[in-house]
């Protein structure tokens, strides 16, 4: 495979398990990105990820556009060089966290004009120098810049950022160098079927090498989350990657996956490992809770990473309660191992056309521990 072409190996259902190619190894899927926001996936290293069976990371253009800049990491050789990871990254376009500074920036058609959130400095994001900056860092895949909004939005708002988006993503297309970073635009729309379409429709024109499905997680009730992800799913061409933007717990992954999604990231698995909060496959559950200072368990029985073979719940109970910096490591490693794990197996139930079963197997084993105290 060329770097960016996508193999659609196998579906079992609306269930999908392809590879994609990249510059920096091939990633298969379905895949979860744990967040690097900042050049870094907070409190784990580069042996850390590939241990937990992380493929690819994702970077932020927003932030390391802030600091360090874009001379320092070409200056270091590429970011895989700047933080030492020989495997794929996705960085965002930053559009999210631009628009999430709504005191801080005005938006045109020509882009968008911010103050930094650090020092407050201006700086203006346009489509072309944002493609750009991610192509001189080296990265895999390049995010176009979008317009997102928040929900419940007006019709008139989600008509501007639909027409706003498709414009952008094809001054980002025509700026785009087609060299080793691939390109991806992001269908919006908010909850409105139509526009949806007519995002969709328009950004698969420009033949990128994926499509991204974002404004959702973003105040939308799941039930609309899960319906939005299959309906714009249905609406992208099958041999491109499909990619639903800030969706990371175990529930999330497998609906999106039964979606026909191949890609995700979020920041959840290695936020709740900060605030010990654990992920399995039977639930979730927060360590401050009393009940896990001598329960001296393993935090998922059914879990082959380091931690659940080396320390007990007790011990990491301490470790949170005693505020140690090690707790939090040690979460946010269990954490984004038990969701790589999950993809892992989803793939090859998917290979195995086994797909609906594992699938009910992981939504019954939720559902057993919902309303229990945790």
């Amino acid at each position: 495979m060329t770097p960016s072409a996508f193999e659609l190996r196998a579906t079992c259902g609306t269930a999908r398990r392809g590879a994609l190619a990249l510059a920096h190894g091939r990633l298969e899927t379905p895949a979860f990105m744990p967040v690097g926001t900042g050049a870094t996936v907070k409190g784990l290293t580069p042996r850390d990820l590939r241990e937990t069976g992380a493929q690819i990371i994702l970077a932020n253009t927003y932030h390391l556009w802030l600091r360090p800049g874009r001379d320092i990491i070409v200056e270091a050789g590429g970011l895989h060089r700047f933080m030492a990871w020989d495997r794929p990254i996705l960085t965002d376009s930053g559009g999210f966290q631009v628009f999430s500074l709504e005191s801080r920036r005005t938006l045109d058609d020509g882009g968008v004009t911010f103050r930094s959130h650090i020092d407050g400095s201006t700086h203006r994001f346009t489509p072309e120098n944002v493609v750009g900056f991610q192509e001189d860092l080296g990265v895999d895949i390049a995010m176009v810049l979008d317009e997102c909004i928040k929900l419940p939005a007006s019709p008139a708002a989600v008509d501007d950022a639909v027409r706003r988006t498709s414009l952008w993503a094809r001054r980002a297309a025509a700026a785009w160098r087609r060299g080793s970073t691939a390109l991806f635009a992001i269908v919006q729309g908010g909850l409105d079927e139509a526009a949806r379409a007519r995002s969709a429709a328009e950004l698969v024109e420009l033949d990128l090498s994926g499509y991204a499905i974002g404004g959702l997680s973003v105040g939308e009730t799941r039930a609309e989350m899960v319906h939005m992800a299959g309906f714009c799913a249905g609406l992208l061409p099958p041999e491109r990657p499909r990619y639903l933007m800030g969706v990371g717990t175990v529930r999330d992954l497998i609906d999106g996956i039964e979606c026909g999604i191949d890609m995700f990231d979020c920041v959840y698995p290695t936020r709740s490992g900060r605030h010990g909060r654990a992920l399995t496959r039977g639930g979730e559950f927060n360590l401050r809770n009393a009940a896990y200072t001598r329960d001296f368990t393993p935090l998922d029985a059914n879990c082959a990473c380091e931690v659940c073979a080396t320390f007990t719940r007790a011990y990491l109970a301490h470790l949170f309660r005693s505020k140690e910096l090690l707790g939090m490591r040690l979460l946010s490693y269990h954490n984004v191992y038990v969701l790589n794990a999950l993809m892992r197996e989803a793939r090859n139930a998917i290979e195995n056309g086994t797909w609906a079963a594992f699938r009910d197997g992981v939504t019954a084993g939720h559902a057993r521990s919902a309303g229990v105290a945790r």
